[in-house]
């Protein structure tokens, strides 16, 4: 204290002499200053607070303004009902995440099949309005073949009658009574280059083996329409004959025919059938001997299988092209043709009218579809009770219109993709998808730096790969040039029949296959249709392509979460890109890399599939589905990567209301969701493992799953060991 106020007048007042005086006067000053440094102190400290406080709310503001929003658009409504329609949120997604993103699954259709068919629907609108289009002659074909497609009531008024005339045409059958004995190889022809149908072989229009940008013609073995297998019961194949026996029994009833004719041409029609079919040989063993496919000339296929005149319906099939006897064919199975070629000549020499009966019927079940209901429900109960007896879930009924787009979409695809680009795939859509493939592509290349089993050469010829990678994004040039697809179609004659319209644009369409690979094309051609749902990767063209159809919600749109896209298009991108290196999982594929961390990674992933739960009843085999799962495992891997520095670098991430999940837990969300469907309508002999393997195995492979839904350690999506190939 100063000693200033020790000298003031109070220290001249008396006090008791028990008190100290100067404290007793200078109190009053010194609670006056005490108090004053606490107002002060606490006026810092209020201000102090004031200012954190405010900061605080600040920051608040900040990290709310800056992080996850909920998407309000019309888009992420849709999206989020479907989430919720499709999810089990009561089950624990760290214990079964297929069920809580997709539910328990059954009766329901595969995401792609789901989108597949919304495509449909799309199509069906823009067929069904064409009052807003201004039409060109080939587009108006277009939408009245539709329309005459989905006129049932004229078609059930033409009955049977378009199809006799057909079998006129064809020489007739004993069946009717009236039967012209036409040469068989002439027959033959008219049927292959007419009508569309192969009763003894397949042949088709593929790229050259080596030159692919040249067409080759291709021969197969035929598609048979009974379920046999190489070893099957007694029991059910006796089963098989008797259903496909009352089948043929009814198309020749409806024809008119007599019904123990009928009979009798019908079981000799299933001989023949069952006879071609033990000439088949299994494809491990075709494999074991290295000659899955073989090239032989038509001058030696000629001298090896003489019953069929190969020139002649070669050359009426393909027309335009100019064939000769030293054309190359590709052929799957010689010794099917030798084979098949013997029978034929049998039969000529003993059965000439049953052997015309034989294609007749087969004739008819390709062309059911373009009949009436009569015949529509005839195949469809065939194929019904067939999966029956095969064990195989029964084949969902279509509706006619739908059933219709598929027709009208197949016979007029020029049409179809540029009005489905037109609707479907604008612009911005274009942009936002090739941006998202771009992220993926980048965060490839540079994930490779860091593959343990590659060695620096390959990791540098990999990397290159990528780089040289073309995609084709929506659809081919000419659907993103709408005047590039206004085809004439000059050649398609619609009526008077509906079948008659529906043979014409058979031919119509051979022809233009035909022109099609007769054209030099520097460019990749497409083999999906524009709004399919199948991405693929080519070896020859070494080009990725993307459909437009695929680019659609659920599974991509503009307006979406990042954490969406990336999640669902993204990973699908991420594994297509990875078949690029499918070669070198095979073994000696990568004769150059260390071999045995390759092998101990590949092994690593069989065994991870192993040890994932599957429904009762449901197996696979792990080696069969090898490359897809590595394609699978690696496709998310990379899409979570080029989403995780896409965060780094963009603000404003959503997410999607009343979902309660993070951006990273909505990415595993949207993967999964791609990857529903019922696991009872897997085939065996899917390259792909089952869905809810799809969907466990590369998910707990990450420990960004486990980490972002906090699973516990040990859990089915958490655990001790994983597995690392990309």
């Amino acid at each position: 204290m100063s000693r200033a106020w020790g000298r003031g007048p109070f220290l001249r007042q008396e006090f008791p002499a028990q008190r100290s005086p100067v404290s007793q006067v200078e109190w009053p000053q010194e609670r006056h200053i005490t108090v004053g440094f606490m107002v002060r102190r606490v006026l810092v400290a209020g201000l102090l607070f004031s200012l954190l406080l405010g900061s605080s709310v600040l920051l608040v503001y900040i990290f709310r303004s800056c992080g996850p929003r909920p998407c309000r658009t019309p888009e992420c409504h849709d999206l989020q009902a479907h989430y919720l329609a499709s999810g089990n949120t009561s089950v624990a997604p760290c214990t079964d995440f297929f069920s809580f993103a997709c539910g328990d699954a059954k009766g329901t259709k595969s995401s792609f099949q789901a989108l597949a068919e919304e495509n449909k629907r799309r199509l069906r609108k823009i067929l069904e309005e064409p009052g807003s289009r201004h039409l060109g002659t080939g587009e108006d074909k277009a939408f009245q073949f539709y329309s005459s497609c989905v006129d049932t009531g004229a078609i059930e008024a033409e009955g049977a009658a378009p199809l006799r005339q057909v079998i006129e045409e064809l020489g007739g059958w004993r069946i009717s009574g009236n039967w012209t004995s036409l040469d068989f190889n002439r027959t033959l022809s008219l049927l292959m280059s007419q009508y569309g149908y192969f009763p003894f072989f397949r042949a088709y229009l593929r790229p050259h083996p080596t030159l692919p940008h040249t067409p080759v013609i291709q021969i197969d073995q035929p598609e048979f329409d009974l379920p046999l297998k190489q070893e099957q019961e007694q029991k059910i194949y006796a089963q098989i004959v008797r259903e496909y026996l009352a089948y043929l029994s009814r198309l020749g009833a409806l024809l008119g025919g007599d019904p123990d004719k009928v009979q009798q041409h019908a079981f000799l029609s299933i001989s023949i059938t069952s006879q071609l079919f033990q000439f088949l040989r299994p494809l491990e063993e075709q494999q074991a001997q290295k000659k899955l496919f073989q090239l032989v000339t038509i001058d030696q296929l000629q001298e090896m299988a003489p019953a069929i005149d190969w020139l002649s319906c070669l050359q009426a099939t393909f027309t335009p092209m100019s064939l000769r006897p030293s054309q190359l064919l590709v052929v799957h199975d010689l010794e099917y043709l030798k084979n098949m070629s013997q029978l034929v000549e049998e039969q000529l020499l003993k059965y000439r009218d049953f052997l015309q009966s034989h294609m007749i019927l087969g004739l008819v079940g390709t062309l059911s579809p373009a009949l009436n209901s009569k015949f529509q429900e005839a195949r469809r109960s065939l194929i019904q009770k067939l999966r029956e007896l095969t064990q195989r879930p029964p084949m969902p009924t279509s509706p006619r219109w739908m059933k219709c787009v598929e027709e009208t979409g197949a016979f007029f695809e020029p049409t179809l993709a540029a009005l489905f680009i037109h609707e479907a795939f604008s612009p911005k859509t274009q942009s936002a998808a090739m941006e998202l493939f771009t992220a993926i592509k980048d965060t490839l290349i540079a994930r490779l730096r860091r593959v343990p089993w590659m060695d620096e050469k390959t990791r540098k010829e990999a990397q290159d790969r990528v780089t040289q990678l073309q995609v084709k994004m929506g659809g081919p040039e000419w659907a993103l040039k709408p005047s590039l697809a206004r085809e004439e179609y000059n050649d398609i004659q619609l009526g008077p029949s509906y079948l008659q319209s529906f043979l014409s644009c058979v031919r119509s369409l051979r022809a233009r296959i035909v022109q099609n690979f007769l054209q030099s094309f520097p460019q990749h051609r497409w083999q999906v249709s524009t709004w399919g749902v199948s991405a693929y990767y080519s070896i020859s063209d070494h080009v990725v392509v993307f459909p437009a159809g695929l680019l659609q919600p659920p599974f991509f749109h503009p307006g979406y979460p990042r954490a969406v896209n990336f999640g669902a298009a993204g990973s699908i991108m991420a594994h297509e890109l990875l078949h690029i290196f499918s070669q070198l999982l095979l073994p000696g594929g990568c004769p150059a890399c260390d071999t045995h961390a390759l092998q101990g990674a590949l092994l690593c992933l069989k065994r991870h599939y192993q040890s994932i739960p599957l429904p009762s009843g449901l197996s696979f085999n792990g080696s069969w589905t090898l490359l897809e799962n590595a394609a699978d495992i690696g496709g998310v891997a990379i899409a979570l990567q080029a989403y995780s520095r896409r965060l780094l670098r963009y603000y404003g991430e959503t997410i999607l209301p009343n979902l309660d999940l993070s951006p990273l837990q909505l990415f595993f969300r949207s993967y999964a969701q791609v990857m529903c469907r019922e696991p009872s309508t897997w085939e065996p002999q899917d390259p792909h493992s089952p869905p809810m393997l799809r969907v466990h195995g590369p998910l707990s492979n990450m420990q960004a799953f486990a980490r972002h839904f906090h699973c516990p350690r040990g859990a089915l999506m958490n655990p001790s060991s994983r597995c690392q190939l990309w």
